[in-house]
């Protein structure tokens, strides 16, 4: 056997003896290589070799961590698309969220990240200095589109990814949110149908209700992105105006789209002239080696809007989110002065004045690390906690878990009852129009590891296993 297998065989036993445990990272190339007397090549091709085995995750500039184990089955795939005469979610949302903001509370069920891994000092005086050096007039200067500088640091990060975009295409918005609704708003009248992915994220679900159109909720096929030959059908037997859709860090299973799928997920789009609503808002929070494309960068027509924010990876209090609206421009800008008007000037000036200076990159690592860590420590134990009877998803970025169980659970009578145990979830009816996840739920797995969560998260498990009338096993 060569020497990198020995070493990757070595490793793999003690993985699975539990010497290095999910979300825990191995030794160092360069320690290894002191270790056991080896070249730096022959280390990486045992680490590349474990990776290929499931049992590592690469991290930029971090090094190896071991990841959780396989679920015992795959999120199940839905075989059919759902037609929505009528979206009728808002007040489910609202009752959810209100009842989770308690402090008090285990936070499984927030829909943001642990705040502490935001960098707050930094902002704080970021936006000190610009108030100080604030020129009045900006706060007209500074109305639709929105700050120039700001908006020109943006296209160069597009620019980095070999995505060209015009900063005068880019619009300032009051969080993603309103740069989702105003692209949704300016493609569609009410009465219009919208394809939107199954499950997604509810915040697509209020914006359909909030316009009056209807829905089409098509499957996603885990791991790999909207099912394409369900997405053929509806095209082909409904008058589709738009589609809302997340090709990178699908929330809330996420996945990241091969980029074959985005772009034939494109070419899809384009053949039936079809705009794209295009969720981008977790771009940032990636475990791979390299930020992946949006899928705008596949868009031959160039009428797709793409959508994101800072306030999942850098800024949450700030509000500030932009959209490329491409030949959209002009009428987002109109619809955004008869709603908001303009996006907060400080928080712009204070994000501009961050990218200029640097160190948001560093930040993102930072971030991107602790998230994959916290993470894999999170699957792991539930997959202690429920070792035959969930099924649990496998992402590629951001902060939450995906768990599927028995169609006979109720995930709303659970949150109910979770809520009364000290310790917040999100049911999975959240996610669709037509309530078919409800024995599904998603938890938020970016807060450090405590004596608390994990208390919440054998109630939970007590919980679901009472519901399901099933012995809990330790």
């Amino acid at each position: 056997m060569s020497r990198y297998g020995q070493l990757a065989d070595q490793l793999q036993q003690q993985i699975e003896s539990g010497v290095w445990r999910p979300g825990e990272r191995i030794p160092s190339i360069r320690q290894s290589c002191k270790t056991h007397h080896l070249s730096p090549m022959t280390v990486l091709q045992a680490y590349q070799l474990l990776e290929s085995r499931g049992l590592v995750l690469a991290r930029p500039q971090s090094g190896y961590y071991v990841k959780a184990a396989a679920s015992p089955q795959r999120i199940s795939v839905p075989q059919q698309a759902h037609y929505s005469g009528s979206v009728d979610i808002n007040d489910l949302v609202f009752e959810v969220l209100q009842a989770s903001k308690s402090r008090d509370l285990v936070p499984l069920g927030m829909a943001v990240a642990d705040p502490a891994l935001f960098p707050h000092p930094q902002l704080g005086r970021a936006l000190g200095s610009c108030m100080r050096r604030l020129d009045p007039f900006s706060t007209v200067a500074d109305l639709p589109p929105g700050n120039e500088t700001l908006r020109r640091a943006i296209a160069r990060r597009y620019a980095d990814d070999g995505l060209l975009v015009d900063p005068q295409q880019i619009i300032i918005t009051t969080g993603a949110m309103e740069a989702l609704s105003l692209s949704l708003q300016v493609l569609t009248e009410p009465g219009d149908w919208v394809v939107v992915e199954s499950p997604t994220f509810y915040g697509a679900l209020q914006a359909i209700e909030r316009l009056q159109l209807k829905a089409v909720e098509i499957p996603v096929i885990p791991g790999v992105g909207i099912d394409l030959a369900l997405l053929a059908q509806a095209l082909a037997q409904r008058p589709i105006k738009a589609c809302w859709l997340m090709g990178n860090v699908q929330h809330p299973l996420g996945h990241i789209m091969p980029d074959g799928h985005k772009e034939a997920l494109m070419q899809l789009l384009n053949a039936h002239r079809v705009p794209l609503v295009e969720d981008d808002v977790y771009a940032e929070i990636y475990f791979g080696r390299e930020r992946p494309r949006p899928l705008k960068h596949w868009d031959s027509r160039g009428d797709s809007l793409l959508c994101s924010s800072f306030s999942k990876c850098l800024a949450p209090g700030f509000r500030v989110g932009w959209v490329v609206a491409a030949p959209h421009a002009e009428r987002i800008q109109r619809l955004q002065l008869m709603s908001t008007l303009s996006t907060n000037v400080p928080s712009q000036l204070a994000l501009a004045d961050m990218l200029r200076q640097g160190g948001v990159d560093a930040h993102f690592r930072r971030l991107r690390h602790t998230l994959a860590q916290r993470q894999q420590q999170m699957r792991a134990a539930l997959l202690r906690l429920f070792p035959f009877d969930v099924r649990i998803s496998d992402p590629d970025g951001g902060y939450f878990l995906w768990l599927e169980f028995d169609e006979r659970l109720d995930s709303r009578a659970l949150h109910a009852q979770a809520l009364a145990c000290g310790f917040s979830l999100a049911p999975g009816a959240l996610f669709s129009s037509q309530g078919q996840h409800n024995h599904c739920l998603r938890l938020n797995s970016s807060h450090p590891w405590s004596p608390e969560l994990e208390a919440a998260l054998g109630q939970l498990a007590e919980l679901i296993h009472q519901q399901l009338d099933k012995p809990l096993l330790r």
